[in-house]
């Protein structure tokens, strides 16, 4: 082989060794950069390795032989991401309710004695007013016409719903006053706001008036009245037996197609009048007052409490023949402007009535022309009826007309149809 010719301007070989090991450095230094651009970014910065690359690269500028390689791309930047993890909360179990403690019911105490009640009085009876209905007896088939018809044997008996308030005495009398006061005296006062049940006892006790009752009879009666307006018409009887010490009268008062009523008094019979026994008072049931003399007590079949039985106390029949007896034993004694206390009982109640003379009258009756001594019961409350009660001098005092007015206007006229 021949040798190569000379070139006066040729570098010597050691630089071209040089160059080639620099050349080959640099390839060695670019793949070690794209290994480390792998790694993260703080631990392999880019930049500054491709400086050195790039100024070993540009060290000969004479190296035409072997190009430059073109730079790597630059690697993606790192994205840091955050992931939120959702994690289905934990169900919280539901509180378990606590047992409530049972409490037992403390055991039933025994029963206690109940004291048995003490009788209250009977409501105090105004003076000239009617008795309140409280017998609680049904009224006639009829209704209100019935019982109105029949209030004229009841003396006017007040509806059965205005029932007397219950009062209570202060204190009990220690003895039953004198029902037969007569005299021109007046009365004991009374408080009038607060009426007793029954009269003050006076000092001492009169004794009973004498009384003549009338023979046995029978009185035939025509009835007019007006109930709310609407006039009515019935008829009544009286039987009266009187013998033998003993005495019986049965009133009967009767509505055509309504129906009737009955009330019945049985009794004794002395020198000074009637001793009522049993009053009953019937229309569909019966109730009953009974008069025991010996403990002076009067009693109720209807459970009322018992009312102390006064000295010539009545029921409400035997009453009018009671009257009779007395003007008829004594017509002097009673003038007109005089005035008799009478107690007067009904199946529920014993009541002091009063009653006031009035002037004799002669009245022209369906039975006839008759003198008449007239006797009134005037009411002293708002709720009382006015009784007026006509007296025939010449048939021994016999009742021969019975008028009864209540506050209201209703009325009823009893008047002697024939001659006994």
């Amino acid at each position: 082989m021949s040798p190569l010719p000379e070139h006066p301007h040729a570098a010597p070989r050691w630089t071209t060794l040089a160059l080639l090991g620099t050349a080959v450095l640099g390839v060695h230094l670019t793949l070690l950069v794209g290994d480390l651009s792998s790694l993260p970014a703080p631990l392999a910065p880019s930049a500054p390795i491709a400086s050195s690359a790039s100024t070993a690269g540009t060290a000969e500028p004479r190296s035409t032989d072997i190009g430059t390689a073109a730079p790597p791309p630059a690697p993606p930047r790192a994205t840091l991401s955050t992931v939120r993890w959702i994690v289905a909360a934990t169900p919280v179990p539901a509180p378990t309710p606590q047992p409530v403690a049972r409490v037992e019911p403390p055991p039933p105490s025994p029963p206690v004695a109940r004291p048995k009640p003490t009788p209250r009085p009977l409501p105090a009876e105004t003076e000239g007013g009617a008795a309140p209905n409280t017998d609680g007896a049904a009224p006639a088939a009829g209704g209100a016409v019935g019982d109105a018809v029949i209030g004229a044997v009841a003396v006017a008996p007040l509806p059965a719903t205005a029932q007397p308030e219950e009062t209570t005495p202060t204190e009990t009398p220690e003895a039953t006053p004198n029902t037969e006061v007569v005299g021109s005296a007046a009365p004991v006062p009374a408080d009038t706001n607060n009426p007793p049940p029954y009269p003050a006892q006076p000092a001492h006790s009169e004794p009973r008036p004498p009384a003549q009752p009338p023979a046995s009879t029978h009185l035939v009666y025509g009835v007019t009245g007006t109930v709310k307006g609407l006039n009515y018409s019935a008829s009544g009887t009286l039987d009266w037996t009187h013998a033998d010490g003993r005495y019986s009268a049965r009133m009967e008062m009767r509505v055509l197609l309504l129906g009737s009523r009955v009330q019945t008094s049985t009794g004794r019979a002395d020198g000074s009048g009637l001793l009522p026994e049993r009053f009953s008072d019937k229309s569909r049931s019966e109730r009953a007052a009974h008069f025991d003399h010996a403990q002076q007590t009067i009693r109720f079949s209807n459970n009322r409490p018992d009312a102390p039985l006064q000295p010539g106390a009545q029921d409400r029949l035997s009453l009018f023949m009671q009257l009779a007896g007395l003007l008829q034993a004594q017509p002097a004694a009673y003038p007109a402007g005089q005035t008799i206390y009478l107690q007067v009982a009904g199946t529920s109640d014993a009541d002091i009535w009063r009653f006031r003379v009035a002037e004799e009258e002669t009245l022209a009756l369906p039975a006839g022309s008759l003198r008449t001594r007239h006797l009134v019961r005037e009411p002293r409350e708002p709720r009382d009826s006015l009784i007026d009660i006509w007296f025939a001098t010449d048939l021994a005092h016999l009742p021969v007309r019975i008028r009864i007015t209540q506050d209201n206007g209703d009325r009823v006229d009893q008047q002697l149809s024939r001659m006994p």
